[in-house]
C-alpha cells in the first residue's frame, strides 16, 4: 500500500468512531445523524466552490451515486437502529466488518484479484474485529434485531464504499459528494421524520438537539466530512478497495477505547489485546502487493 494512501486511511480511520460515539451518546440520534448529512452537503458545496470544481461532472457517475446513495442510506438507517439498543463497543465492529464484503463483491463483480499475503491481512483484521466484540457471557443472538441492523449496517457500508472507488476513477470527491447529498438528504429527513417517537413534532426531533449541544453536532459534522474525504481522496490515488477498507478498521480499537473510557462499557483489557491482532493485520495489509 502507498504511504500516502496509508496516512490518509489512518487519518480517516481516527475521526471515524467519533460520529458513531456521538450519536450512542446523544437523547437526540436521528437528530444528530440528520445533523452530519446536511453538513455533508454544506461542507462539499463550499468546498467545490472553493477549488473550483464544478460539481455536475458528477452527473457522468449517477449510477454509482444512487448505489452509494443506498448503501448510505442502509448504513445510516442500521446505524440508528443498532446504537439505540446495544452497546458501541459490541456492535461497531460488527457494523465495521465491511472488508470481507468489499472483497466477495470487488472479486466476483468488479474481477479484483488479492495477493495471499492480502488476504491473510484482511482475515486476521476481520478475526480481531470479531473478538473485540466478543465478551464472555453476552450471548449477539439473544437480541436478533439488533445483530441484524447491525449487518445492514455492514452491508450498507461495504455497498457504498464499492461504489465510491469506482467513481473516484473519474470525478473528484467534493463534486460526487455534493450530488450524493442532495439526493441523499431529503430522503433521510422524510424517513427520520416518519420513524421519528410517536408524539415527538418532527421539528423537535430533528433539530432540537442542535439547540442543546451544537459543539457536538457541529464537531460531529466536520469530522465525518473530512473523514470520508479523506477516503475518496484515498481511492481517486488508486488505493485498493478491500486493503483501504481493511485498513480503516483501525477505527474499531478506538471505539473500544471510546466504550471503555466514556461509555463504562466492559472487558477492556482483552479487547485491547485483540487491538493488537488488527493492527498486526494492518501492518501485513501495508506490505503486501
Amino acid at each position: 500500500m502507498d504511504l500516502i494512501v496509508a496516512v490518509l486511511v489512518l487519518s480517516s480511520a481516527a475521526l471515524h468512531p467519533l460520529r458513531e460515539f456521538w450519536i450512542k451518546d446523544d437523547i437526540y440520534p436521528e437528530g444528530l445523524t440528520f445533523a452530519v448529512i446536511i453538513q455533508f452537503g454544506l461542507y462539499a458545496a463550499l468546498h467545490s466552490l472553493v477549488l473550483g470544481v464544478d460539481p455536475t461532472t458528477a452527473l457522468a457517475v449517477w449510477p454509482l451515486v444512487l448505489l452509494s446513495a443506498f448503501g448510505l442510506f442502509l448504513y445510516f438507517f442500521s446505524v440508528v437502529a443498532t446504537l439505540r439498543h446495544g452497546d458501541f463497543s459490541i456492535y461497531y465492529p460488527i457494523m465495521r466488518s465491511s472488508p470481507l464484503y468489499v472483497v466477495v463483491v470487488s472479486a466476483l463483480l468488479l474481477g479484483e484479484s488479492y495477493s495471499v499475503s492480502m488476504l491473510a491481512g484482511i482475515a486476521l483484521v476481520l478475526l480481531a474485529a470479531f473478538f473485540l466484540q466478543y465478551r464472555r457471557g453476552a450471548r449477539l443472538l439473544a437480541d436478533p434485531r439488533t445483530l441484524a441492523m447491525a449487518v445492514l449496517a455492514m452491508v450498507g457500508h461495504g455497498t457504498l464504499t464499492v461504489a465510491d472507488a469506482q467513481a473516484m476513477r473519474s470525478v473528484e470527491p467534493m463534486a460526487f459528494l455534493l450530488l450524493l447529498y442532495l439526493l441523499f438528504t431529503p430522503c433521510s429527513a422524510v424517513f427520520f421524520t416518519v420513524m421519528r417517537p410517536r408524539g415527538r413534532p418532527p421539528l423537535q426531533h430533528l433539530f432540537a438537539g442542535w439547540r442543546i449541544t451544537p459543539v457536538r453536532y457541529f464537531l460531529a459534522g466536520i469530522t465525518s466530512y473530512v473523514s470520508y474525504y479523506l477516503i475518496l481522496t484515498a481511492f481517486q490515488l488508486g488505493g485498493n478497495v478491500a486493503a483501504v477498507s481493511a485498513v480503516r478498521q483501525v477505527s474499531i480499537p478506538l471505539s473500544v477505547v471510546l466504550g471503555g473510557m466514556y461509555l463504562k462499557e466492559a472487558s477492556m483489557m482483552v479487547r485491547l489485546a485483540w487491538s493488537m491482532v488488527l493492527a498486526l493485520g494492518v501492518v501485513i495489509i501495508f506490505f503486501s502487493r
